[in-house]
């Protein structure tokens, strides 16, 4: 990165540091914009545009490594998106101890308007067949190893649109979490099976008659959150948060020094209070992996 943001270590507090993080990137933000806007005589959007060649997976794969929710949504405090990427708290992990980051892979449902036809005994097997053949499935969701996928279903009434058998199908794909604004089902087998599914409640009902996919991989709203695919979700036991793609390297430098610091001053605290130190406190492990960043 060109911009030099100083580290937490030099700094009174965090609010310091995320101040004076916040206002070096917003004024290197404004000193690339403002010369094009200038010389075009355009105004300048307030809608970041898709950044090009940037590889959400790789710098997915570096969120997943000593980061907490928590210190991303410090870092993206600090570069302005504060609570704008926060999904609903509603929206929680199934189990404890579930976390994952990875870019998103996007499906759209929305509330069907249409009943499924009573079945016979011999079609009890058939009925999302049956559902898809009456136009349920307006599109086919492609898994891309590494992501996560993120599910907005437009209000929908209570229906378990990922249960135990569609979700380790995903995850036996390659997808690392499944974000969900509405309900999951058969969580009994979600959580025995430990997949990362993350959603707003538990139901008990089936796709068919209830709810149609409309769109796959289109930027969608999920719990209050747009979510683009390639922006980067993360989930933990404090909720999910979602990175978008245009500033993740920043957020990404940031909260690093951020969970380093944060490991370090706890670590202090473990040693004066007797307590084992614990994989948490590790800081010179993570000290070690960002040092690109630090």
């Amino acid at each position: 990165m060109s911009k030099t943001i100083p580290g937490p270590t030099h700094l009174r507090s965090r609010r310091e540091f995320l101040k004076t993080s916040s206002a070096a990137l917003m004024a290197g933000a404004a000193a690339r914009a403002l010369p094009a806007a200038e010389s075009s005589g355009a105004a300048v959007s307030p809608v970041a545009p898709r950044p090009g060649g940037k590889d959400a997976s790789a710098l997915a794969e570096r969120f997943n490594h000593f980061l907490r929710v928590t210190d991303v949504t410090d870092g993206l405090d600090a570069v302005g998106r504060a609570d704008l990427t926060l999904m609903d708290p509603m929206i929680r992990p199934l189990w404890m101890g579930m976390r994952f980051w990875g870019p998103a892979v996007t499906l759209r449902v929305a509330p069907t308007n249409r009943r499924m036809p009573v079945i016979e005994r011999k079609d009890a097997l058939r009925q999302h067949a049956i559902w898809d053949q009456m136009g349920g499935m307006h599109a086919k969701l492609q898994v891309k190893p590494g992501c996560v996928v993120v599910t907005s279903t437009n209000g929908a009434r209570e229906c378990g649109y990922w249960g135990s058998n569609n979700s380790l199908a995903i995850q036996a794909e390659g997808a690392v979490g499944i974000v969900t604004d509405g309900y999951a089902r058969d969580t009994d087998e979600i959580i025995m099976q430990k997949n990362p599914v993350a959603c707003r409640g538990i139901g008990r009902t089936i796709i068919p008659g209830r709810v149609e996919l409309l769109d796959t991989n289109v930027p969608v709203g999920c719990g209050g959150v747009m979510v683009r695919p390639g922006d980067i979700v993360g989930c933990d036991w404090d909720g999910v948060v979602v990175v978008p793609v245009d500033v993740a390297e920043d957020v990404l430098c940031i909260a690093a020094r951020i969970a380093v610091d944060d490991k370090k001053g706890r670590r202090r605290l473990y040693e004066r209070l007797g307590k084992k130190p614990d994989e948490t406190v590790d800081w010179e492990a993570a000290a070690e992996y960002f040092k690109d960043l630090l």
